[in-house]
């Protein structure tokens, strides 16, 4: 059973692809070299393999459509001086703020509100990763005054975009654990109440609170020093701040809130905010070419990526090499109850690395893990928390996940921040470590 768990496609795959990104190799180029070579093990023709590649690279395309639109609108709010302006105020309170204690203080509150609002990213105001271009580079000079180590928010920032899904049923998270963990669950033979979610997932929510603060705390407690002068080139433009231009700002992101909430489209809520802008006259009709230019530039990245993700999943679903990985716990495992526990999340964390959704993977594996739940005793609350987990882990931590995607590009806008070792390492050791424990433990004890 081992032999064939080491020999299999997807987890070979995974590993090249993640062992080609730690080299610095260019994400999207590891995708399709992984891909390559998980269809190979699989006895694919490579041609084969790169049809079905490029066969689920539609899967991404209204994705990467959606991202390039943010960030034309994060564009155009940088513009109205809004941004500017928030972080001339948390200037003057660093001003003030003239004593260790009262900086010490700062320091806290700051990062205790950009994890709140991560959080309501999720559920209160459901925008996901919007906010993160929009709010993080003007905010560069201010975690450079404060000495903040950007792996630290990086953390803050996933763990806002993650926790919340996988622990409150509203939301993002209503989608997560109702629609799709509740509806496999249901589909697939067990009878489950949707209202045991929080206290399913109670435990693994712990987990992920025990890494932040152990990133916050231990980890990257410590100041560490950027360029600022590559900070003022890259972000800072000299934005006059006018009243007008604020208010302008201000109802954009109102109008691009209600949009996406309301509308449920991303791109409506960006078309809305620009043309605010362009009728306040904060940009004219030909800056609105710019806008989209360097809005590409900002976000497209993270479309492309998630392109090529959509595709290498594709490639890993036609080896059908997923499905003799989730088979594996039941025909070598069922009488072993904490190995079959630990394996059914080990899984989970190997496909959600390799495809970046968690919102995926829970479709791949719950067909297997619930029979197997229950063939084994399990209790139903215990089988949530599994297959939640499973599902949930590898979105912090993998390359190509939105979760680690989004984080990157805030903090690197002024390319001070490593997409691999900056976000994706440190995010996957103080989440996927401790949720695959805790986890565990939520799966033997509930």
């Amino acid at each position: 059973m081992w032999l064939e768990l080491l020999t299999n496609p997807v987890l070979i795959a995974v590993v090249v692809l993640l062992v080609l990104a730690v080299c610095r190799l260019n994400v999207v180029f590891s995708l399709i070299i992984a891909s390559i070579v998980g269809g190979l093990c699989a006895e694919m023709n490579p041609i084969v393999a790169m049809d079905a590649f490029s066969k689920g690279l539609g899967n991404g395309a209204q994705i990467a459509f959606n991202y390039a639109m943010l960030g034309a609108f994060s564009i155009a709010i940088s513009k109205s001086g809004i941004t500017e302006l928030l972080a001339h105020l948390l200037f003057k309170r660093i001003g003030m703020a003239n004593t260790p204690q009262k900086l010490f203080a700062f320091k806290y509150i700051l990062l205790f509100i950009l994890t709140c609002i991560a959080i309501s990213s999720q559920n209160l105001i459901p925008i996901h990763i919007a906010f993160i271009p929009i709010l993080i580079p003007p905010l560069l000079h201010v975690f450079e005054k404060l000495r903040l180590d950007r792996r630290m928010i990086a953390c803050i920032l996933t763990f806002g975009l993650i926790t919340p899904y996988m622990f409150l049923p509203y939301g993002f998270g209503k989608i997560f654990l109702h629609e799709v963990i509740v509806k496999n669950l249901i589909s697939n033979g067990l009878d489950i109440d949707p209202s045991i979610a929080p206290k399913a997932m109670a435990i693994p929510a712990l987990g992920m609170l025990i890494g932040l603060l152990i990133a916050i705390f231990v980890s990257y407690r410590k100041p560490r020093d950027y360029d600022v002068e590559k900070t003022k080139v890259v972000v800072a433009e000299n934005i006059q701040i006018k009243p007008l231009y604020v208010i302008a700002g201000v109802v954009a992101i109102i109008l691009g809130f209600l949009g996406q909430m309301l509308l449920d489209s991303l791109v409506i809520a960006s078309l809305l905010g620009i043309l605010v802008f362009v009728i306040a006259r904060v940009i004219s009709l030909r800056d609105t070419q710019d806008v989209f230019t360097r809005g590409i530039y900002l976000m497209g990245g993270i479309g492309i990526v998630m392109i090529g993700a959509s595709g290498f999943a594709e490639v890993m679903k036609e080896t059908g090499a997923i499905k003799e990985l989730v088979d594996m716990i039941s025909n070598g495992m069922a009488d072993q109850k904490g190995l079959a526990v630990f394996m059914m999340l080990f899984i989970g964390l190997v496909i959600t690395m390799g495809i970046g959704s968690s919102f995926s993977t829970v479709p791949l594996i719950a067909a297997i893990y619930v029979p197997l739940c229950m063939q084994m005793g399990i209790s139903p609350i215990a089988t949530f928390s599994i297959v939640a987990v499973a599902g949930a882990l590898g979105d912090a931590g993998s390359p190509v996940s939105e979760s680690v995607l989004g984080p990157t590009a805030g903090l690197n806008a002024d390319g001070q921040h490593d997409h691999i070792y900056d976000s994706t390492v440190p995010t996957f050791i103080h989440f996927n470590i401790p949720l695959l424990l805790f986890g565990w433990i939520a799966g033997m004890i509930l």
